[in-house]
């Protein structure tokens, strides 16, 4: 899994922090970050949480910083704020078929 992660050019994890992650996989998690950090890989994540939750998200405050060093060193960060997109758009019939 880690091998398989770490070769797409620009991986996208979208939701990061919906589910927390369990021990197992929150050190996969970290492996492929850092093995991506080390060859250049591209890396877009998307998260309605803040980065001071992270340590929530990962179950191991040790562990989200090790994450975030890798990931904040040569990111550029949006924050996005407002309300939700999608739910302030309702759905047509012809958006829905």
């Amino acid at each position: 899994m880690i091998k398989r992660w770490s070769r797409p050019d620009i991986l996208v994890i979208d939701e990061l922090g919906y589910f927390p992650f369990d021990n197992l996989s929150a050190n996969i998690f970290f492996q492929v970050i850092s093995k991506r950090y080390e060859k250049g890989g591209s890396l877009i994540i998307t998260s309605n949480k803040s980065f001071i939750e992270w340590d929530k998200i990962f179950g191991d405050e040790v562990l989200a910083t090790a994450i975030l060093d890798r990931l904040l060193h040569h990111a550029t960060t949006f924050n996005i704020k407002g309300g939700s997109y999608m739910r302030s758009k309702k759905p047509t019939f012809s958006q829905l078929s």
